[in-house]
């Protein structure tokens, strides 16, 4: 009975510590050693001591998450732990990729092989296909990828 205890105990503060410590492999081997309790229990108490176990085991894990995802956000601690505000991506310019392409602009900042450019008077961030280009140099943008401009020298 003490080795189902101490395994239900440590796999319940294993997966409560998964909060703190995320990446997955604490909670992993918390939930090995409740099926480790649960399956110490079956061969020690038969099967309705192990359905028993597995009952407590899943009211634990149910407790735990309960008081991790519902309490803990409410406190000092849990405030500071859990994000509250979404980062929302943007373009920094306006103009469709079609009407881009083609036109000049000058570089801010050598790039090599990224850094800013001034296109339109708007500062955007830059890669040069050809690699390595100066600063206060003319590029032609000739696409788009991702968040910035593909530029090459004229």
């Amino acid at each position: 009975m003490t080795t189902v205890v101490i395994f239900f105990i440590a796999g319940v503060l294993l997966i409560a510590a998964e909060v703190i410590l995320p990446g997955g492999i604490i909670g992993l081997i918390g939930g090995l050693l409740l099926v480790g309790g649960v399956a110490t229990a079956y061969s020690e108490f038969g099967v309705q001591g192990g359905f028993i176990a597995a009952a407590v085991a899943l009211v634990l894990v149910l407790i735990a998450l309960y008081l991790e995802f519902k309490i803990l956000p409410k406190t000092k601690m849990g405030q500071r732990l859990f994000l509250k505000k979404s980062i929302q991506a943007s373009n920094q310019y306006s103009k469709g990729e079609d009407e881009m392409i083609g036109m000049e602009c000058e570089t801010i900042t050598a790039l090599a092989p990224t850094g800013f450019v001034r296109l339109d008077g708007t500062k955007i961030e830059a890669s040069a296909r050809s690699g390595f280009i100066e600063k206060n140099e003319r590029v032609e943008v000739t696409g788009r990828d991702n968040f910035r401009i593909i530029v090459s020298k004229i």
